[in-house]
């Protein structure tokens, strides 16, 4: 109970950073939002003046920081001021390609990843384990806009067997192991250590003697130890996917919050930009506390 009433407050504290930082830093960035919203429009002082009254610019730097931690908290982030809009339909609108996109990098991801990671820490010091970690560096070492644009010219172009643009799953085949392959490689190569740590124990080594199978002892006994230090890398992947996996959106020309954030940041969006920043920090710090109670369930020992 104690470790987790200090990861809540961890978390509470990581989230008021974190949004003071983005505040400040979007504020210190260069250009006039006014200005920037007008595209090069003419317009008279007094009507710029007015402009930053109506958006809430021209009250005091600690004013507009505040009422935005009060905001925040409420879930209510204003209108963009760009399209006037309020941000809470506008991230409504994207978040729901994203978190297919990161649901479907992410299963590509622990299946791909889990399988090599498993495969080279049974085997290790072989032609398996070579092959495998191959692949799991080649996956982390890739850029993803060039695995991409691959997938593209062979699967969508040449072959033909799934469309680059769409909605449907189809559309979400490519874009899922674009994504996926870069969570793969460092699964991978974090199973194969687990396992391969886990392996070496006494307890294991005693499973065999009791005269236990090797597919017992692996999967009732290394597994469940071997899966620990994983799960933070996944709880951190998955968190940073749905922030926006914004080159992928990019080369296939998805929609999604990442394309969304990184408009509204050209275009001094404050609000739009403070509420993508919220809604992923807030997304980021829940997995990862569900990762803390998930530790606890898979070993008991962790919840001292």
């Amino acid at each position: 109970m104690s470790r987790l009433l200090s990861r809540l407050l961890g978390a509470i504290l990581t989230l008021f950073i974190t949004w003071s930082v983005v505040f400040g830093a979007m504020r210190l960035a260069p250009g006039d939002p006014v200005l920037l919203m007008l595209q090069g429009t003419p317009i008279s002082d007094a009507a710029m003046d007015a402009a930053r009254t109506k958006l809430g610019l021209d009250q005091p730097f600690v004013v507009q920081y505040l009422t935005f931690l009060a905001d925040a908290v409420r879930g209510d982030f204003g209108d963009s001021f760009r399209s006037r809009q309020p941000v809470v339909k506008l991230i409504g609108d994207e978040f729901p390609y994203t978190l297919q996109l990161a649901i479907g990098g992410f299963v590509v991801g622990v299946l791909l990843g889990g399988a090599l990671g498993i495969a080279a820490g049974i085997w290790p010091n072989g032609w398996i384990d070579m092959v495998c970690m191959t692949f799991a560096l080649a996956g982390l070492s890739l850029p993803s806009f060039w695995i991409g644009m691959i997938l593209i010219q062979i699967f969508a172009t040449e072959l033909g067997w799934v469309p680059v643009l769409g909605s449907g799953l189809d559309a979400l085949v490519l874009p899922s192991i674009t994504l996926g392959l870069f969570i793969a490689g460092g699964l991978a190569r974090l199973v194969r250590n687990s396992i391969i740590e886990v392996m070496a124990q006494d307890y294991i080594r005693t499973a065999y003697a009791k005269g236990l199978t090797a597919v017992r002892v692996i999967t009732r006994h290394a597994m469940r130890n071997a899966v620990i230090p994983p799960l933070t890398l996944l709880g951190i992947q998955f968190a940073l996917l749905i922030g926006g996996a914004v080159v992928t959106e990019t080369v296939f020309a998805r929609p999604g919050i990442g394309r969304l954030l990184v408009q509204a940041v050209l275009e001094k969006d404050f609000p739009v930009v403070q509420g993508v920043v919220v809604l992923t920090t807030a997304a980021y710090v829940l997995i990862n506390l569900l990762i803390d109670i998930a530790y606890g369930i898979i070993d008991p020992r962790m919840q001292a």
